[in-house]
């Protein structure tokens, strides 16, 4: 007996498949999005300041409001005296 002849014989299984259904699928899409947009990096063999190769006119956020970036003077006179 098949699955769709098991489900149509007994019609409770209905949400609860939906609902397994749902979580598998927002399971596969989390995975994947973890895979190919991950938020933190671990890498400590690279430069261990990766932040200062961000672009500043590029979004980083989903949603930008009102946001202007300036560079702070004092962080500026210290980088400068790193290097």
């Amino acid at each position: 007996m098949g699955l769709f002849q098991h489900v149509m014989k007994h019609k409770e299984l209905i949400p609860l498949l939906t609902v397994l259904s749902l979580t598998g699928c927002g399971l596969v899409y989390s995975a994947i999005h973890a895979l190919r947009k991950p938020e933190v990096i671990f890498n400590k063999s690279g430069d261990p300041e990766p932040w200062q190769y961000v672009n500043p006119t590029e979004p980083q956020k989903l949603v930008t409001i009102n946001q202007e970036w300036k560079p702070i003077e004092e962080l500026e006179k210290v980088r400068k005296l790193m290097k």
